[in-house]
């Protein structure tokens, strides 16, 4: 079966589920996303990581398992999403350490989260994409403002085909100016709130 590299195109959280967030998987040489419902640890972990300039005080739990692979010169070479039953994905890590390899079973959240740690490339197999893969569809609004690819969840977790863009909605960051943002910022990942730190982020690079 032909693998299928995949990029992470954003995460974003339900409007009306509390603690139901999606994570968005786009194919690297093609249009179709993969969705998959994660939790509120994994979607903070995995913006965490995405967010570079966002630094814990702290490291988190997949912070803490890189730095125990760095020490013990284990490798995370790559993450295969490789079964879809009733909803539900599964993942394996590929690891190295020595020159023998190893497959570890893992939670689909946590080996992405892991192979953001390790620069460790994503992929599915094409069966997998052609059953669960979907176009989103992008509003105008969202073309024009040039925003931030955040993605409103509620039609994928109701199993919609098509999603619309929503950025900043509700979180009063628009209205603030980029010193009091910073401000903001510097408090979230004090108080690690990393959730908060994310989308205060986001709000900034907007604006540069």
């Amino acid at each position: 079966m032909s693998l299928v590299r995949l990029k992470i195109k954003g995460i974003s959280y339900s409007q009306t589920q509390n603690g139901a967030y999606a994570l968005i998987l786009n194919e690297v040489e093609g249009d179709r996303k993969l969705p998959i419902v994660i939790g509120a640890f994994e979607a903070q972990s995995i913006a965490i990581a995405l967010e570079k300039e966002i630094k814990p005080p702290r490291p988190l739990t997949h912070d803490l398992f890189k730095n125990f692979s760095d020490r013990y010169g284990i490798i995370v070479k790559q993450v295969i999403i490789h079964k879809l039953v009733d909803g539900v994905f599964y993942s394996s890590i590929i690891c190295e350490r020595e020159n023998v390899e190893e497959i570890i079973d893992a939670r689909t959240s946590d080996a992405i989260a892991l192979a953001l740690r390790f620069d460790a490339p994503i992929f599915t197999y094409k069966t997998i994409l052609d059953k669960a893969g979907i176009f989103l569809k992008f509003s105008s609004k969202e073309k024009d403002e040039d925003s931030d690819d955040s993605i409103v969840v509620d039609e994928i977790l109701q199993e919609s085909e098509t999603v619309e863009i929503e950025s900043g909605v509700g979180d009063g960051y628009r209205e603030m100016t980029l010193d009091e943002l910073h401000k903001e910022l510097d408090k979230a990942v004090a108080n690690e709130d990393y959730e908060k730190a994310a989308k205060l982020r986001d709000e900034i690079s907007k604006r540069k």
